[in-house]
């Protein structure tokens, strides 16, 4: 990875806005990022792997709030690794929890899925037999009445 990206180039690596990332450095998120002699942010190797982790905790649905205290807790040095710690032990408590909830719903999604299923058979097999029998309504009535007086 280049040394030095755009704002433009993060956003295309992260699938993040430019404004978004301004957002998140206005909101403490993201550290004041270095900037170039016209004034434009340069993101380093190091920013580019904290807004990584920052989009990893998006994804299991942290709130911004508790990802900005987060933030601050890390911005004030080693001394708050055992918060950050408990931060996360607490907050992957709550993701085990949702996925375990997700996979009861899918688990129910399947079922009912399986049973619409073999609600269409059953409706296919008693239209096909109900077909039969309109098939032999719609023939002409000289043409019923000739087979009935044949059995």
């Amino acid at each position: 990875m280049e040394s030095h990206l755009t704002i433009h180039e993060v956003a295309k690596r992260t699938g993040l806005t430019a404004y978004t990332l301004r957002y998140y450095e206005r909101i403490g998120l993201i550290a004041p990022v270095a900037r170039a002699p016209g004034g434009q942010r340069r993101y380093a190797a190091a920013d580019m792997a904290w807004i990584e982790f920052l989009l990893r905790l998006r994804t299991t649905n942290m709130p911004i709030g508790k990802m900005q205290t987060f933030a601050t807790l890390r911005g004030a040095g080693d001394v708050t690794v055992p918060d950050r710690r408990r931060m996360l032990e607490d907050h992957l408590v709550e993701v085990l929890s949702n996925i375990e909830a997700m996979h009861q719903s899918a688990q129910a999604l399947r079922e009912k899925i399986e049973h619409y299923r073999s609600v269409e058979q059953s409706l296919a097999l008693s239209s096909n037999s109900v077909e039969g029998n309109a098939d032999e309504h719609r023939k002409p009535l000289r043409t019923r009445a000739r087979q009935t007086e044949g059995n």
